[in-house]
């Protein structure tokens, strides 16, 4: 059964909310999965997506800062979720995916941003960023994650060349700088081995962007590929 999934940091479901109906009329996937939904579990506007087709849900939110929202048609089962850098920030939620197959566990991340400076020693967002891959790594280890996994999400980090509109350019800024690059390719071919679903289809030497800072920047080509 061919499954389709969108993923899709949305900061602030409930300032955005008519966009993303609008989004899932027109292209209807199974899943979605949403970041930066910035708003406790009982302030999700549960009932708008259960009325578009999306009844079964697993949120998990937090006042004003991230959250995560994973929205679908079919059930879901098991939802837990995980804490990072003993930080209680809500960053992932995940589902067992029921499609009458094997089940199929669904994982929804917000990795941190890691503000503007790339040096963990002045910067504790940037520290706390690589904190959070390296946790993720050492998870990702875990046989338990030798199955049918899916990892989605806004992962603030470009991995390759052509990720981003300017790979010299970019060595320097936060979400480009090599460590991040290196750490985020060491977990992806790390553990069980994750596949790059979107480059598995779209070679690497094409450029491919999922984000621009504005709208000026998208009309000049200046964007980037944060979310895998």
């Amino acid at each position: 059964m061919p499954l389709s999934f969108a993923t899709w940091n949305i900061n602030s479901i409930r300032l955005r909310l008519p966009m993303v109906l609008d989004f899932l009329e027109q292209y209807k996937p199974d899943v979605l999965m949403l970041q930066e939904i910035k708003c406790t579990n009982d302030q999700f506007p549960a009932a708008a997506f259960a009325e578009a087709g999306y009844p079964h849900q697993a949120v998990h939110g937090q006042k004003s800062y991230h959250g995560v929202a994973t929205v679908s048609k079919l059930p879901l089962l098991d939802v837990t979720s995980r804490m990072f850098c003993e930080i209680p920030d809500s960053r992932h939620v995940s589902a067992q995916l029921d499609f009458g197959a094997q089940p199929l566990t669904v994982h929804n991340f917000y990795i941190p941003a890691g503000g503007d400076e790339p040096d963990p020693e002045l910067n504790p967002k940037f520290k706390h960023k690589l904190g959070f891959l390296s946790e993720l790594g050492d998870w990702f280890a875990d046989p338990a994650f030798v199955g049918e996994h899916l990892i989605a999400g806004d992962f603030n980090i470009a991995p390759h060349e052509n990720d981003v509109w300017s790979h010299k350019q970019l060595l320097k800024v936060v979400s480009h700088t090599p460590i991040e690059t290196e750490t985020l390719d060491a977990l992806l071919v790390g553990g069980c081995g994750w596949t790059d679903l979107v480059r598995k289809h779209i070679p690497h030497d094409q450029k491919l962007y999922s984000w621009w800072s504005l709208s000026q920047c998208r009309l000049a080509g200046i964007g980037s590929r944060q979310a895998p």
